[in-house]
């Protein structure tokens, strides 16, 4: 699981990515838009409920320690060298998500529905 941010209409008024990556098929199998918050996360982890895995990799973010049982969170960067490679395929492709851009949304439900439009064409429809 990882995050990235991006902005709506200025860099004060961040928006978050937060998705679960799936490395065996290198795709994205949920995601959520949001505030860097625990609230974004248990919106992800919500979607995840279905699902059942043998263990969650991610960063020392506070949140994700206090939401993901103990016996099965990864922290570190061991196992995340793909997700990282999947957020910059997605600034790359997305300008909306890249740093320094003149491509930004003016509100956040475009810049969602953009987002997660390119998400779910590139991830979840995949033949």
């Amino acid at each position: 699981m990882d995050e990235q941010w991006s902005f709506v209409g200025n860099k004060r008024n961040q928006r978050w990515l937060f998705y679960a990556w799936e490395p065996r098929f290198k795709r994205v199998i949920a995601h959520a838009f949001g505030r860097r918050a625990e609230s974004t996360l248990q919106s992800l982890l919500r979607l995840l409920e279905p699902y059942s895995f043998s263990f969650y990799c991610t960063d020392n973010w506070r949140p994700y320690t206090s939401h993901l049982p103990e016996n099965r969170h990864v922290i570190g960067k061991l196992f995340t060298q793909r997700i990282e490679r999947n957020n910059l395929t997605l600034r790359t492709r997305l300008k909306r998500l890249a740093r320094k851009t003149i491509c930004f949304s003016r509100s956040e439900e475009l810049h969602d529905k953009v987002i997660g439009e390119f998400i779910s064409r590139t991830h979840y429809q995949r033949v």
